[in-house]
């Protein structure tokens, strides 16, 4: 499922760093409405994890994820997975708006929850998994896979980590992505189900600067969303940008887009720019735009030192999924602390709740 061309079904293989033997971790895959459940499961089977169930309502998506993971078994329901006392953790795909309840069912059966971005589309449902999961000590972790499955992103922090461009002052990302639409599910074109763009893959660029700032909290300055292009899909964002302010006194904006055009050999051209008091780290995610090699985890380091280009394939891995089924079993929070989460979610759902919309400013438009 892994196909450079296509986001929604973009799924990362790495090299196997597993953290547990076979068995002593044990997690199922439940609504498979979003392809980034292959990577999501692909992240915690390279990590050691055990799949033991499938279930989704639509039998063709389990026949697909079975050649995919032949080791799993179809439940015959939802319920036979969250049931199952093997069972640690529930991954689950399902329509954004439906992520939150899938969750709040997970937790209720006593197992950690690790959801698809975004992980809600309103703040009363954030409200309720904060609930759930201090009531339950369950966890509701969340595939920001744009920062925990790119090695580039990986590698650039640890380089924040080691000081080499200083106290981070300010972080930038930019998010095109390929539309694709024929091949979207219709409930990716309806606002109350995908929450908006700023909400949806927006989240990942939220989730991105609160890491790399070291913030834990933020204040949205200002957001904007349009549909420029996409009128046939009238509840589509096809750009949206927004400026946040941390507590700390950093500073954010960045950009997502559903305009990647043709000609681009990967679906997104995504790029983070981290300054720091005494340097920047540039990522370029997925492709170095016009260069003869292939692929992505382009890095590029400027500091007191000099300039620096590191291309990280294959020198990080993916130690999140590692940290994340280490979490579950010990109840630690290596991998991504509960407020971190929820904190990406929060301003993400206030950057689209209080965002301008430029749609009617465009030329044929009401």
């Amino acid at each position: 499922m892994s196909n450079a061309s296509d986001g929604m079904n973009y799924a990362p293989k790495g090299r196997p760093q597993p953290v547990v033997k076979p068995g002593e971790f044990v997690f199922s895959a439940v609504r498979l409405d979003h392809g980034h459940i292959y990577g999501m499961c692909n992240g915690l089977t390279e990590a050691g994890g055990t799949l033991k169930y499938v279930y989704d309502r639509d039998p063709e998506k389990v026949a697909a994820f079975l050649k995919a993971f032949p080791q799993a078994k179809p439940a015959r329901t939802e319920e036979e997975a969250l049931a199952d006392k093997d069972t640690h953790m529930i991954a689950g795909a399902a329509i954004t708006s439906q992520r939150c309840e899938l969750g709040l069912k997970a937790m209720a059966a006593g197992k950690d929850y690790f959801t698809d971005k975004a992980p809600f589309t309103t703040l009363s449902q954030l409200a309720s998994a904060k609930d759930m999961a201090k009531k339950t000590g369950r966890r509701y972790m969340v595939y920001y896979s744009e920062r925990l499955h790119v090695e580039g992103a990986v590698l650039a922090g640890y380089m924040v980590e080691q000081g080499l461009i200083g106290r981070v002052v300010s972080v930038s990302g930019f998010g095109p992505h390929r539309l694709m639409a024929p091949a979207r599910p219709d409930w990716f074109f309806i606002r109350e189900n995908y929450g908006g763009i700023l909400c949806d893959i927006g989240s990942h660029q939220i989730e991105q600067y609160l890491y790399f700032a070291k913030e834990e909290d933020g204040q949205v300055a200002s957001s904007r969303i349009a549909n420029y292009a996409n009128a046939s899909y009238p509840e589509l964002d096809d750009f949206g940008d927004c400026a946040i302010t941390g507590a700390n006194g950093t500073t954010n904006y960045f950009r997502v887009d559903w305009f990647t055009p043709d000609g681009l050999r990967t679906w997104g051209d995504g790029r983070t720019l981290i300054l720091g008091t005494k340097g920047y780290i540039e990522i370029r995610k997925y492709v170095d735009v016009a260069r003869t090699e292939q692929g992505g985890n382009h890095v590029f380091l400027v500091n007191g030192d000099g300039e620096k280009y590191i291309n990280a394939t294959g020198v990080t891995g993916y130690p999140f999924f590692g940290q994340l089924i280490l979490d579950s079993l010990n109840r630690t929070e290596n991998a991504m602390t509960q407020a971190h989460a929820f904190k990406a979610a929060e301003l993400c759902l206030q950057a689209q709740a209080q965002a301008v919309d430029l749609t009617p400013q465009v030329p044929g438009r009401k």
